[in-house]
């Protein structure tokens, strides 16, 4: 069996046996080929979710808010028959102050829930590969109450995510600078949260914001459950 690599993409169907590939010096190509969630999303397991700008000026976008009249700036839910892992990937959010004198709602935060059968609200989630809200075994929650949930959701860790004026009021005035306008924030999880079915990942504001704004994203791969050996 020849060694000998082939320089440049060779393309194939699942189950073809092709030999390794080497860019134009000849290195093996070992990472990198490509951007890191295409191959989930030409094999059409790249979802996503997200919010338009939203007003989030209020307590149930808050931990304040954990049970079924919450609502998640962004989030998801795994109805218990999915039989499907959804592995968080990233995160995305956008706050815009809209008046002078305002709150924020910083830090953010991921709360998440487990065992919950019916959700009666929820968002088709976009398929990444062909543009269209079909073939997702979830349901969205991005600017969605959790209608239906079993069980509350509980605060679990601090999100990178972040925006908006500090946790106390704010005023700009002719002398004092303003605040940002707009600040965007990507969290990376890479897998590092897996929401398994009947499960709620949700991303709340720590205290109630005033004149803020938001719009957001949730991009995850779902997988089948595989008995682990």
């Amino acid at each position: 069996m020849s060694d000998l690599m082939k320089i440049g993409a060779d393309f194939g169907t699942a189950g073809a046996f092709k030999p390794l590939t080497a860019g134009l010096s000849g290195a093996q190509r070992v990472s990198d080929a490509h951007g890191r969630y295409m191959q989930a999303a030409l094999e059409g397991r790249l979802f996503s979710d997200g919010m338009t700008l939203t007003s989030i000026s209020n307590a149930t976008f808050t931990t304040g808010t954990l049970g079924a009249t919450g609502t998640p700036i962004t989030g998801v839910w795994n109805p218990l028959t999915s039989n499907k892992n959804l592995a968080i990937l990233q995160a995305i959010l956008g706050v815009t102050i809209t008046a002078a004198t305002k709150t924020g709602g910083s830090p953010f935060v991921w709360a998440m829930s487990t065992g919950n059968g019916v959700l009666t609200l929820g968002n088709a989630p976009l398929n990444r590969l062909t543009m269209v809200k079909s073939g997702s075994v979830a349901k969205g929650l991005s600017g969605i109450a959790m209608t239906g949930q079993t069980n509350a959701l509980v605060v679990m860790l601090a999100s990178a995510l972040g925006g908006g004026s500090a946790g106390y009021s704010q005023v700009d005035g002719t002398v004092t600078a303003p605040s940002p306008f707009q600040v965007s924030f990507v969290e990376n999880l890479d897998g590092s949260i897996i929401v398994p079915p009947g499960g709620i990942l949700a991303l709340l504001a720590t205290t109630t914001p005033v004149a803020h704004s938001a719009a957001s994203g949730l991009i995850w791969e779902e997988l089948p459950i595989l008995v682990q050996g």
